[in-house]
């Protein structure tokens, strides 16, 4: 989701590095759950989030959306139709916080809410992390490695993902909004879910090996049109 905002008015005006110290660190969020409420659609989710979402729960992407009540929806961002996170009617709190206001699913939790309240800023087919200093309430946050806390398992190859998957939607985005029918448009929209969403990954293999062969296809087939 891009956002046209000023970064000084957002973040404490730096950008860090997976070695760089950040002021992120909040006591494993005990006795809090602000940033799990609340949140409408804007936990959106790339292909690994929901790779790992179905390998863990053991549900295909049919059934997160549609076992009741939901775990994720659908909505469009930035002129592309993406799965999100889904909030609870009630509270308006993430489907996967549970009586205790813990994550559930936090060993295998969504990017987003992995690197939150870092930001990620993008440029040079690659980005860099900045701080957003109004998004968490725990104003007694510590220093901490931003490698550490981001947490994730071949962060390198993690990072190339997540950028090639930024540049790839900005294409799209550009293809689509040049597309008249709307037919064409929904068809786009379809193989795009189905590429990278809807087909398993095989979960004996790499997944960023498959997802760089998905990628490269989808790059073709986009030049074809």
């Amino acid at each position: 989701m891009k956002r046209n905002i000023d970064l000084k008015e957002i973040s404490d005006g730096r950008l860090y590095g997976l070695n760089d110290m950040v002021k992120a660190g909040c006591s494993d969020c005990k006795g809090c759950s602000s940033c799990c409420k609340g949140m409408g659609s804007s936990i959106i989710l790339d292909p690994l989030d929901i790779h790992r979402l179905t390998w863990n729960l053991g549900l295909t992407f049919d059934q997160l959306l549609a076992e009741e009540p939901g775990k994720i929806e659908l909505n469009v961002v930035d002129g592309i139709v993406l799965p999100n996170l889904k909030m609870t009617d009630e509270t308006e709190s993430c489907v996967f916080l549970n009586q205790e206001g813990r994550c559930s699913i936090h060993s295998f939790r969504p990017g987003i809410c992995r690197i939150f309240p870092l930001g990620r800023y993008y440029e040079n087919n690659s980005f860099r992390y900045f701080l957003q200093i109004h998004e968490c309430k725990n104003q007694n946050r510590v220093k901490i490695k931003v490698r550490k806390w981001v947490d994730t398992p071949d962060i390198k190859a993690y990072e190339g993902f997540v950028a090639e998957w930024h540049f790839f939607l900005n294409d799209t985005e550009q293809l689509i909004a040049g597309l008249e029918r709307e037919d064409a448009i929904k068809s786009m929209n379809l193989y795009i879910l189905n590429q990278f969403y809807r087909k398993p990954y095989d979960k004996n293999e790499d997944f960023y090996v498959q997802f760089q062969e998905r990628l490269k296809e989808a790059k073709s087939c986009m030049k074809a049109i």
